[in-house]
């Protein structure tokens, strides 16, 4: 058993040396193989332009406008114009200045109209107009463009 025991152990040895001589032999080529990788050229193509003709917008002058009963008060913003595009209403005077804050963010120029109207049992909603003219034409515009992101944009005529 006693040389069982003695062959055992010098068997082990052998393999041992074997990895040992793999894994330096392994080392030693890692540190001599150096892999380099040119820099590909980069293709920049110039970049071409094409001017695009704007056709001009059709307004129909038989677009329909709201009013307002019972009044109305500019709590945020100028003051409105003859045409404005609405574009969301609110029960609530934060959520009004959340969009009004979002769209000033956005470049318009923005307003928060309190009315004193009541619709389906609520009186006071606050109305959030994006954008605001003299000229009908404009609003309806400016609502059109509007009605990707709000299509529920409506127009608004102030007496």
């Amino acid at each position: 058993m006693g040389l069982c025991t003695l062959a055992l152990f010098t068997a082990c040895k052998s393999q041992e040396s074997v990895y040992r001589q793999a894994y330096e032999q392994a080392r030693a080529n890692e540190a001599t193989d150096v892999v380099v990788i040119a820099p590909q050229e980069e293709k920049v193509e110039p970049v071409v332009t094409t001017p695009v003709k704007q056709e001009p917008v059709v307004v129909e002058d038989n677009t329909p406008v709201r009013t307002i009963q019972g009044g109305l008060t500019v709590i945020k913003g100028e003051p409105l114009r003859a045409f404005s595009v609405v574009v969301g209403s609110f029960m609530n005077e934060t959520n009004a200045t959340g969009l009004y804050n979002a769209l000033v963010n956005r470049g318009y120029n923005a307003r928060v109209v309190r009315t004193n109207e009541t619709i389906n049992g609520h009186t006071g909603w606050y109305r959030v107009a994006a954008s605001s003219y003299d000229d009908k034409s404009q609003a309806v515009s400016s609502r059109n463009g509007l009605q990707g992101t709000y299509p529920d944009a409506w127009l608004l005529f102030n007496k």
